[in-house]
């Protein structure tokens, strides 16, 4: 009975989280009505909280969901030379703000409970895409490339700055998409140079 109930639950909280977030992806966060969401689909707003305690419950699976579908653009990069899969991340992030702003603004805007906090989440290693980040900010170190910043500094300089650059082309800071890209690329291009190691001039001792 236990089991037979359960997946009677399951399709109905299914049904609810995809009529929030076809509310979101129309209107963003002041769409998000428990009103609306019931009228989608076709249970009282009170039944919600059977499936969801609170909007916050709401904005959290909005969240995860939007990381989910970042974490996979992540996980399709398929070069080995690290360097290059950093650089290849951020080039996947930009697209995942361009292509599916809305998934965009879920993962890293919404003022979600369950968001991961720097540092302590990262450090402990809640997040699978700064997971990534790390092991091939250590690979590229041990080949000579990064000096000795923590892999967590590097990779919160290399996101903040995608983040930031991301925020001001979203303002309308930015002539085009063509000239952004660019200035997107050259800038990362600067970041990641900003860590190198540092190597002796020529004829100078070591």
């Amino acid at each position: 009975m236990a089991a037979k109930s359960a997946r009677a639950v399951e399709p109905t909280r299914d049904r609810i989280f995809a009529a929030a977030r076809d509310l979101f992806d129309k209107e963003g966060l002041p769409g998000l009505s428990r009103r609306r969401i019931a009228e989608q689909v076709a249970i009282t707003p009170m039944a919600i909280y059977r499936h969801y305690a609170d909007k916050d419950a709401l904005i959290d699976a909005l969240m995860l969901d939007g990381f989910a579908a970042w974490e996979a653009r992540v996980r399709a990069i398929g070069t080995t030379d690290p360097i290059r899969w950093i650089e290849a991340m951020m080039d996947a992030f930009l697209d995942f703000v361009l292509k599916e702003p809305r998934r965009y603004e879920a993962a890293f805007l919404l003022p979600a409970r369950k968001a991961r906090r720097f540092p302590d989440d990262f450090v402990a290693g809640r997040s699978p895409v700064i997971n990534m980040a790390y092991a091939r900010i250590e690979a590229a170190r041990a080949k000579g490339f990064f000096d000795d910043t923590p892999a967590a500094e590097i990779a919160l300089a290399v996101s903040a700055m995608g983040q930031g650059l991301i925020s001001m082309y979203q303002a309308g800071r930015f002539v085009g998409e063509a000239q952004f890209r660019a200035a997107y690329r050259t800038a990362l291009r600067h970041c990641i140079d900003s860590f190198a190691l540092k190597k002796p001039a020529k004829g100078k001792a070591s």
